[in-house]
């Protein structure tokens, strides 16, 4: 198994990510991801593999590939799909320089799932900016 990291280009948050994914699956399911180049790997990465999103510099949510198929993008060249789960799963957030495209990442240097760990004590309480600053530095 082997997994991707890739740039959610101009998303905000893991709202907004949910936001875009959903709008973009019901215009045209299956939710895909398009990319130019596809993985070579393609074995490994449908064998558990998931695309680990970075959303303002720092991994943050994956979901798990369905698929890989041939793709169009909209002015009818080709590319490549990524079937993706439409389950968001937040993990420990990790900062992350910039690239371009998308990369392997080997399952042990993935950050660990979040889960449903429970809310620090007080955590309702703070404003929804300082949350926003705290997770983007991965204190949270």
């Amino acid at each position: 198994m082997i997994h991707l990291i890739k740039l959610a280009v101009g998303i905000r948050d893991i709202d907004h990510l949910r936001e875009v994914q959903s709008l973009r699956a019901a215009a045209r399911p299956p939710l895909r991801s398009q990319t130019r180049n596809a993985p070579r790997r393609v074995e490994e990465v449908l064998d558990g593999g998931s695309i680990y999103w970075v959303i303002n510099r720092a991994i943050t949510v994956r979901q798990r590939i369905l698929d890989i198929v041939p793709d169009q993008w909209d002015d009818g060249t080709a590319c490549c799909g990524l079937v993706l789960d439409p389950t968001l799963v937040q993990v420990a957030a990790r900062k992350i320089k910039p690239f371009q495209g998308w990369r392997y990442l080997q399952p042990g240097d993935a950050p660990p799932d979040i889960g449903t760990r429970e809310k620090a004590k007080g955590q309702d309480e703070i404003p929804k900016e300082m949350l926003r600053e705290l997770r983007e530095l991965c204190l949270i």
